[in-house]
């Protein structure tokens, strides 16, 4: 069953049109990512969806309850219990419902612990657990969320994202996320939907997309950034598609190296273009190697 639908939906801010277009349907109990670069009009969909921005041209129409979790945590100072109770008051669920539920949506979020803590002692991390738990209590049909680990430090980041991750995912409820990072997209979605200058130019289950992008734009949004001119065509790679090998078919020589803890991230000059590989710590510009090119994604140039 379809939960969401926006058919050729035009938004404008003021005199500029920001969306050209959009068509895409969200299916009951899907998760879908939002993804694209700053500017690219994903906030600006979710908050037509959501109802807060209205549409030039178009329809947007879903079935039941739509809510919207936004990117600041804007939280009460009381405590985490008393915010995601607040929460449900204002939806109107009956007093009596709403301590079990608040309950039940800090604990999906690992964070029951926290229910009698004053907001103002949480850290960025926890205050945002309990502004997501808010989203999920009022058990919308739709719910929608405006980029949810924006600003966390690496450590928080990785924690939310694991167990937003399993909490978001329900039969009974679809999901819309937009998100600015790639791998956020791939540990929450079931399907991405790519927006690049309003448009929406690419559609698809994550790994499909990655493996197959449908133009040069998405490729090398999506992490494509080795180029290789090859009889008229063009070939675009990733880091995972380089294989050093000494009995490689091709020379590549570094021209630029950036040290990580376990290995080196080079940037390899071959014979008809420019690969980025992971090769052993230690390389150095000048370096030589052996390559293999494994995969990729081809196109007319």
């Amino acid at each position: 069953m379809t939960s969401l639908q926006v058919a050729d939906l035009h938004v404008r801010r003021g005199r500029r049109e920001v969306l050209h277009g959009i068509d895409l349907t969200v299916e009951a109990g899907e998760v879908l990512a939002i993804l694209g670069p700053n500017g690219a009009g994903k906030s600006t969909l979710l908050e037509t969806v959501g109802r807060i921005l209205p549409a030039w041209s178009g329809r947007v129409s879903f079935e039941g309850r739509v809510a919207t979790v936004m990117q600041n945590a804007g939280l009460a100072r009381r405590t985490a219990l008393a915010n995601v109770e607040l929460a449900l008051a204002w939806w109107g669920v009956p007093r009596r419902e709403r301590r079990d539920r608040s309950l039940a949506a800090l604990a999906s979020l690992r964070a029951d612990h926290l229910a009698g803590r004053a907001v103002t002692t949480l850290s960025g991390g926890e205050r945002r657990r309990v502004h997501l738990a808010r989203g999920l209590a009022i058990r919308p049909d739709l719910l929608l969320l405006d980029e949810p680990f924006a600003g966390l430090d690496p450590e928080a980041h990785a924690a939310l994202l694991a167990d937003a991750g399993t909490a978001l995912r329900s039969a009974a409820r679809s999901a819309v996320v937009v998100v600015h990072d790639r791998n956020e997209a791939w540990a929450l979605a079931d399907r991405i939907a790519v927006l690049v200058g309003g448009r929406l130019v690419a559609l698809g289950p994550p790994q499909q997309l990655l493996d197959a992008p449908p133009t040069v734009q998405v490729a090398r949004f999506l992490g494509y950034d080795g180029e290789l001119r090859e009889g008229g065509r063009l070939r675009l790679t990733r880091p995972v598609h380089i294989v050093v090998d000494p009995t490689g078919d091709l020379e590549a020589t570094v021209t630029r190296v950036l040290p990580a803890v376990d290995a080196s991230h080079v940037e390899l000059a071959v014979e008809h273009g420019t690969v980025r590989a992971v090769v052993p710590p230690g390389a150095a510009i000048g370096d030589r190697f052996r390559i293999r090119v494994l995969g990729g994604a081809t196109f007319d140039s």
